[in-house]
């Protein structure tokens, strides 16, 4: 990713200095891709801040966590008050914050730029979430729009974000829905191979057809392409010799932990999460298969009418996702006082990054019609397009239930639904337990809020209660 960044820097004009603390990745890529090109090869970082122009811009690319720190130290000890460090890597936001804090107190500025898009979008275009020193964005936001993806419309994908951690708290935001996202269209594909029994062939043609409606976006295509790969060993189709344990990075985790702190129920977030964590334990799922029961996964009604309920199921709660999302957002502007912009940031997610969507511009719309929005459901467009889908959505799930296929994110996401409408909620047992063995208190509805109450536990039943 930083060799393809660096080559997106020099095809925009840039001259760029590059340093590897494995100099002979520095020199092989000098003389390989790198060749003929405005790229210049350090091999010491004391090199590397001697090359740049002051104020130097430093874009890191390293591993999340003490590496980054690491690097920090021995850097800002070369650089000078007034110079820019750009973090571009998952740095965990609350890492950002502090190290925002201690740049400055140097004088240097901090920036932690989210970059999404992997490696292809490194090189063509990815979308890039700024976030830090505000000092800084005059400093860096021509190298940074520069090389940043362009919507259909033009509009570039990078934009600055807000304050100290900003930048990556948007981009973990990011990758939460792109967990969720990835878990709602693994669901679909399982339902569509064990329930309806559908060859790589025939899914392949669902996805095409789902990417050019409601669903168009970048994980319905790619999920398009998947399913068309061969297996050059075997000629079966790739997917087939796949082994079904998924691995993480740690991002979509601490979406959900910020979740958690902040009394956001990103459900869908979450259970994506631990599907992943349950595709882990992959031998005791072979011993379990053959020792618990269920019902065997076999789907006997319409198989066209079955595909257009899971589109629908699959679009509503792709819609619940991205609602959770931008709750999470709007809470942590709250928290950390920063002034997120989400209708920009819906911008940011319109092309190069992995959650890219045809929606998102309607999901700018709803924040620009009502900045104030608590919650996408409530938009317009979205409560009519859940109305829509509510009848197919359900029936998928119900399906999915009775062939003991797991749906957790779509059922997950239903359930969010239902309890998000709901005026009323169970939680007053709930609440009501917690007050008899633990004397928390609760609110009656007969009195204002905030006012709280204790039960007379210790009357017992009623007389004349069996």
């Amino acid at each position: 990713m930083g060799e393809n960044l660096a080559l997106n820097l020099e095809r925009r004009g840039f001259v760029v200095a590059v340093y590897n603390r494995t100099v002979g990745k520095v020199d092989r890529f000098l003389g390989g891709r790198a060749a003929g090109r405005k790229i210049l090869g350090c091999h010491s970082l004391r090199e590397l801040a001697a090359a740049l122009r002051r104020p130097r811009r430093v874009l890191l690319l390293v591993q999340a966590g003490q590496p980054v720190d690491d690097l920090l130290r021995r850097l800002l000890a070369l650089l000078e008050p007034g110079d820019v460090v750009i973090d571009g890597g998952n740095s965990h936001f609350q890492d950002t914050r502090r190290r925002v804090r201690a740049a400055a107190a140097r004088g240097i500025h901090l920036v932690g730029a989210g970059i999404s898009g992997g490696e292809e979008g490194a090189l063509n275009g990815p979308a890039i979430m700024p976030g830090g020193a505000p000092q800084a964005w005059p400093l860096v936001k021509d190298l940074l729009q520069g090389i940043a993806a362009r919507a259909p419309d033009g509009s570039v994908c990078c934009e600055w974000v807000g304050g100290d951690g900003a930048g990556h708290f948007v981009k973990m935001v990011h990758n939460g829905i792109e967990y969720a996202d990835m878990q709602m269209i693994a669901e679909a594909y399982s339902l569509m191979e064990q329930g309806l029994g559908l060859d790589a062939g025939r899914m392949r043609r669902v996805f095409a057809q789902w990417n050019r409606g409601n669903l168009n976006s970048y994980l319905i295509e790619v999920t398009r392409e998947v399913l068309g790969a061969p297996d050059s060993q075997t000629g079966r189709p790739l997917l087939e010799v796949i082994l079904d344990t998924a691995g993480q990075k740690g991002t979509g985790m601490w979406a959900v932990r910020e979740a958690l702190e902040l009394g956001v129920p990103a459900t869908i977030m979450a259970e994506a999460l631990f599907a992943r964590g349950l595709s882990a334990l992959k031998e005791e799922r072979v011993r379990a298969a053959t020792r618990l029961r269920g019902p065997r996964p076999a789907c006997a009604g319409d198989r066209e009418e079955f595909i257009g309920r899971l589109g629908q199921a699959l679009y509503a709660s792709k819609i619940c996702g991205y609602a959770q999302g931008f709750h999470l957002l709007r809470a942590a502007a709250a928290r950390y006082r920063w002034n997120l912009d989400l209708a920009g940031i819906a911008l940011l997610w319109r092309a190069g990054c992995i959650i890219r969507a045809g929606f998102l511009d309607r999901i700018r719309r709803a924040f620009v019609r009502d900045p104030g929005l608590p919650n996408l459901l409530l938009d317009p467009y979205f409560r009519a397009a859940l109305s829509r889908a509510q009848t197919g959505w359900r029936k998928a799930v119900a399906t999915a239930a009775d062939l003991g296929i797991p749906t957790p994110a779509l059922a997950g996401a239903l359930a969010y639904y239902d309890g998000y409408r709901s005026g009323r909620l169970p939680a007053n047992l709930i609440q009501a337990q917690r007050d008899y063995f633990g004397a928390h208190g609760f609110e009656r509805v007969d009195r204002p809020r905030g006012e709280f109450f204790h039960g007379d536990w210790s009357a017992g039943p009623h007389r004349g209660d069996g």
